[in-house]
């Protein structure tokens, strides 16, 4: 059974943790935690019953899997730190990190080295166990690896295996689409206000509105404009609302939202 180990205790690693533990997937006793505030991760190892590891060095001695849950500016510190250790005990060294690529984390620890490295983009609703998640490796590492990987990413929602050039486009669509549902959510409840419903029922009624759409449309076999059109009655309101949204832009405000994201994800990772 692989032994699993997060540098980084932040809401993302919780909600994995909680998420493998609530699976079943593996025994929490082989989830082993590693942060610089030992207070958050005794919180958290309380709480799951995952082993605390007293620092980073003692981590990847121990485990199979090394997640990195920490910030993208403390990766050209933390990497080539333990780039020795990493080197000898040979952990598939996971990242969680928007903006550095599997290129840059190879570099950091060593160009010559054969690490098997996985990046994975997660999305904040992973917090909820609603996630969605990208994954990809590197030409070390192996499809089982990468099998598995996704799978401890599906214990929080779901995770698919893509290019790392197609990042970029996932990062628009899945990492910054929730606050764009949030805005739209509140467009919604705003315009409720208008006609005089309280914002707090309008918001409750907005976001089970959208959360109900989700789920409809994963759980249907039709495309999106197929549901639009069984809403659409022959000169009824829905009709009346979608060509108004067109009217004023909506979808080709949503296609330049997504550009506007992807043109600068791909200008930040050139820098």
């Amino acid at each position: 059974m692989m032994k699993v180990g997060f540098i980084g205790t932040g809401n993302m690693t919780s909600a994995i943790v909680k998420g493998i533990v609530a699976s079943g997937q593996m025994p929490k006793e082989n989830l082993y935690l590693s942060n610089r505030t030992p207070e958050k991760r005794d919180r958290l190892a309380s709480e799951t019953g995952a082993t605390v590891c007293s620092s980073n060095e003692e981590l990847v001695s121990t485990v199979d899997v090394v997640i990195l849950a920490i910030k993208p500016n403390l990766f050209s510190t933390v990497l080539p730190e333990l780039a020795p250790l990493l080197i000898e005990h040979n952990p598939v060294v996971v990242s969680i990190a928007a903006g550095i690529s599997l290129s840059q984390m190879h570099s950091m620890i060593g160009q010559d080295s054969a690490m098997r490295i996985i990046r994975v983009m997660p999305n904040l609703n992973s917090q909820i166990s609603e996630g969605m998640a990208a994954v990809c490796g590197n030409d070390h590492a192996t499809a089982e690896e990468i099998d598995f990987i996704v799978s401890v990413f599906e214990s929080i929602g779901e995770a698919i295996v893509m290019k790392e050039e197609d990042f970029s486009v996932f990062s628009a669509i899945a990492g910054c689409s929730p606050a764009f549902t949030f805005l739209f959510v509140d467009a919604l409840s705003r315009a409720a206000v208008k006609y005089g419903i309280p914002k707090e029922m309008a918001t409750k009624i907005a976001a089970q509105a959208v959360l109900g759409s989700g789920k409809m449309l994963k759980e249907s076999d039709q495309t999106p404009w197929n549901l639009i059109d069984q809403v659409s009655s022959p000169g009824g309101t829905t009709i009346e609302g979608v060509l108004a949204l067109e009217e004023n832009g909506f979808m080709t405000s949503v296609v330049k939202a997504v550009d506007a994201v992807v043109e600068k994800d791909r200008n930040m990772n050139k820098e």
